[in-house]
């Protein structure tokens, strides 16, 4: 922009009336500012309106009527009063169109004449003194003009026309009061079907219904400091104010489902003493188009009252973004990941992603992200109605942004109306302390618009508690019953349950003690909350019996993934291993993560594709070379961490990104454009073959590392197949024992030191082969753990005997 243009826009004036007390505009228009069409020919609509009405009443009092060319005759000599008015006021206008355009003209008039009669009186009035002058002089003409119109139609004097006048229209009131009630009850009918719809799922709680305290909210520990400030500047908004800052009013919690982020929110009113206003999601959901705006309104004027009334007031929106999204034009917010929803089926074998972390099935899942969101559907035009989506509907979102943010109103009639009739201003509304909270496990769905500082000023992640947010949500829950858990088992439970939210912690002990009220106890035990654990994880087992070569088989396939998890996994532990059948895998071997970390390493990675190619490695060797398909969700796995590994992480034999290459298509000829590529000169196609043959290389380099640590553990396998076959479901501890040749809590591991035992593991799993080759029956039993023989202490003193071991028990769905 040149030098001149930006001294024309800085020089050009602010329009309007300035300020009381504010000094006088130095810089000026050079022109006069160009009328609205109405303004320019209000005057003279009235004054034809006025003339009308005369040329109506004298065609009106001839007896017999008269014809309006000569009643227009007539008062065009009559009447010549009201065309010189017109006249002077088309005058006027004509004065100011031409000021519009010559800058001279406008000069002339506005300095020389009008400036000099200012600089002539010894006061200079003001601005807002000339408007309300004006404002008067206005009225009085136009009561004036009223007057002579009024008198020549009742053929009497100005002065008496307005004082007939009341007498006039109070006659006239039964018809105007008739016409009156029949377009109020028109418009009453509208106004009942909208209220009624209108009405409902805005729930108002008053400081005594809230019991909730911050000591309940167990397990958010840092994200309940951050939320404790936003009482701070709710309860004294003049510590940031006084300093010349603003009180942040909108607060997002984000984060999974049942992390609590609602009970945040009423621990928040419940700590301030303050009105909670509960929006149930589907509030603003509605049939027809304009009910939703109608809600947003009539929430915020309920919000503004108790605010005033309180001196403040909290509203939660929860799932939030069943509101405050836009369909398809919603973007991701600033530091929300995109949603993701695993695109990955496993059939009727292994649970190929059961044995994953959550935090590894999440990456895995990542990939469906980046898939291209289905074309919208196109719809006619002409629909009655508005649609039940993008947030309740059209124009429900822009009607929050704008209560969100938008200007207040200044309060009541008098202030609003007949001070500004009067050429005052009206007062300005009050401070509203409105915090608003708003809680979704799907922020990406959230419109970057209401998530703007000013509207929600503070985003916070409600996560999965840590290992201490844990100990300390289960102790709280737990105080609540009767229980034996000793601070060991409890630090344990958390151990193994890590991405337990509250939610599911409450839930796990509830059922932990229906579960010790169904054996008749009313104290849990160690045992009821691992029932409880396996039934809320894995759900009740399938009512369904594997035929003998079949178990064995399903036996195995675990057992070999429990083997190579315990040899090769250092960084998860063992958690859970069965061969019942669920409703999408014939058995499962679940790992935890013994502490809470946030990294993963190439090695880790690689003993988790280990672990999933066991069962491949394992059916090989154990069934001469055949497989089975319960291994394909496995190698699906397998494969997308390898492919992850060599193409995203920089974990394989090269370093670069093959995302990153697809997207900027390096490498393409003719700068990648679909079509244009020469024939057998397609790079994308090159660089895809070239990883596809590195993710093979690192996948079969791996399967032999696994097939051959699972011939060094051979014994190992078998014994654990056992153990499996016998109990059905096995705990991570008994799998260790196993393993180790130590007692567990249900399996005695030392029993399978024996190689008589083992003899006979080997001699039954031949059997159970040759039945699998020749489609058979098993022709030998499955062989029964021994009793332990009477140790001998010493040769002279008497032989102890050992206590018995545990008899074998099947855990209980």
């Amino acid at each position: 922009m040149s030098e001149r243009a930006m001294s024309d826009v800085s020089a050009e004036p602010v329009e309007g009336l300035r300020p009381p007390g504010e000094p006088a505009r130095v810089e000026e228009r050079r022109k006069r500012k160009k009328l609205p069409f109405w303004d320019r020919i209000k005057f003279l609509f009235l004054f034809a309106v006025a003339w009308l009405v005369l040329v109506w009443a004298e065609m009106a009092d001839f007896p017999g009527g008269m014809p309006f060319i000569e009643a227009t005759r007539i008062h065009l000599v009559e009447s010549r009063w009201l065309l010189i008015l017109a006249g002077v006021e088309l005058l006027r206008q004509v004065h100011f169109l031409v000021s519009e355009h010559w800058a001279g003209y406008h000069r002339f008039w506005s300095h020389r004449v009008f400036g000099g009669f200012e600089r002539l009186s010894r006061r200079r009035l003001s601005d807002w003194t000339r408007f309300r002058l004006a404002r008067i002089l206005k009225w009085v003409f136009w009561i004036v003009v009223f007057a002579f119109v009024a008198g020549a139609v009742l053929d009497t004097s100005p002065v008496l026309a307005l004082f007939q006048a009341p007498a006039i229209l109070w006659a006239l009131m039964p018809f105007v009061l008739q016409m009156v009630f029949l377009l109020f009850v028109v418009v009453m009918q509208f106004v009942a079907i909208f209220w009624f719809l209108s009405r409902g799922g805005v729930e108002v709680y008053y400081p005594d219904d809230i019991k909730t305290r911050f000591t309940d909210v167990w397990g958010q520990d840092h994200v309940l400091a951050r939320v404790r400030e936003n009482i701070v500047f709710l309860e004294q908004p003049d510590a940031i104010e006084a300093k010349g800052g603003y009180v942040p009013s909108g607060l997002l919690l984000w984060g999974p489902p049942g992390t609590g982020k609602t009970l945040m929110a009423e621990a928040v009113a419940g700590e301030t003493g303050k009105p909670y206003v509960f929006v149930d999601p589907g509030a603003f959901t509605n049939m027809f188009m304009g009910v939703g705006i109608l809600k947003v309104k009539s929430l915020f004027r309920k919000l503004r009252k108790l605010a005033l009334r309180y001196g403040g007031v909290i509203v939660f929106f929860d799932e939030a973004d069943s509101l405050g999204s836009r369909g398809q034009l919603a973007q991701g917010g600033p530091g929300f990941p995109r949603g993701m929803t695993p695109a990955f089926a496993t059939g009727p074998g292994c649970h190929g992603f059961g044995w994953l972390s959550p935090a590894t099935q999440w990456r895995l899942a990542r990939q469906s992200a980046a898939e291209p969101a289905p074309a919208p559907v196109r719809r006619s035009r002409f629909v009655m109605g508005a649609g039940m989506n993008n947030g309740g509907g059209m124009g429900t979102l822009q009607a929050l942004l704008t209560e969100l943010s938008g200007l207040k109103k200044p309060r009541g009639f008098v202030n609003r109306f007949v001070r500004r009739a009067l050429g005052m201003r009206p007062k300005p509304p009050p401070r509203y302390r409105i915090l608003v909270m708003m809680a979704t496990n799907l922020p990406e769905a959230l419109d970057e618009a209401l998530l703007r500082p000013g509207r929600i000023d503070r985003i916070y992640k409600v996560g999965y508690p840590s290992k201490a947010g844990r100990v300390r949500t289960y102790e709280g829950y737990l105080g609540k019953v009767r229980h034996e858990l000793t601070a060991a088992e409890i630090d344990k439970l958390a151990t193994i349950t890590p991405y337990a939210t509250g939610a599911t912690i409450k839930d796990l002990i509830n059922e932990a003690l229906i579960t010790a009220i169904r054996d008749g106890r009313e104290v849990i035990a160690w045992r009821d909350v691992m029932r409880a654990k396996q039934l809320k994880e894995l759900g009740p087992p399938e009512d369904v019996e594997y035929i003998e070569r079949e178990r064995h088989a399903v036996a195995v396939h675990e057992a070999c993934h429990a083997v190579i998890a315990y040899r090769t996994r250092h960084h998860m532990e063992i958690d859970i291993a069965t061969i019942e059948k669920g409703s999408d895998y014939l058995g499962m071997v679940a790992s935890i993560p013994p502490e809470d970390q946030f990294t993963r390493w190439r090695t880790e990675y690689e003993a988790d594709i280990c672990v999933s190619l066991a069962s491949l490695a394992g059916e090989r060797m154990f069934f001469g070379g055949d497989s089975s398909s319960g291994v394909s969700g496995d190698l699906e796995s397998a494969t997308t961490v390898a492919s992850f590994m060599e193409g995203f992480w920089g974990m394989g034999g090269t370093v670069s990104s093959y995302s990153t290459a697809k997207r900027l298509e390096v490498g393409a000829p003719g700068g990648g454009q679909g079509g244009r590529r020469k024939k057998g000169q397609d790079t994308e196609a090159e660089v895809r073959h070239a990883l596809a043959d590195r993710i093979e290389d690192m996948l079969g380099d791996l399967l032999a590392r696994t097939a051959e640590l699972l011939a060094q553990h051979r014994r190992d396998v078998l014994a654990l197949a056992h153990a499996l076959e016998t109990h059905k479901t096995l705990t991570g501890d008994d799998v260790v024992a196993v393993l180790e040749g130590r007692s567990g809590p249900v399996v005695d591991g030392t029993l399978y030191r024996s190689e008589e035992f083992l003899a006979e593991l080997d001699a039954y799993h031949e059997a159970a082969a040759a039945a699998h080759l020749g489609h058979s029956r098993v022709t030998m039993a499955l062989p029964a753990a021994p009793v332990p023989a009477v140790a001998v202490a010493e040769p002279t003193a008497p032989a102890e005997e050992p206590p018995p071991p545990e008899p074998p028990t099947q855990p209980q769905p």
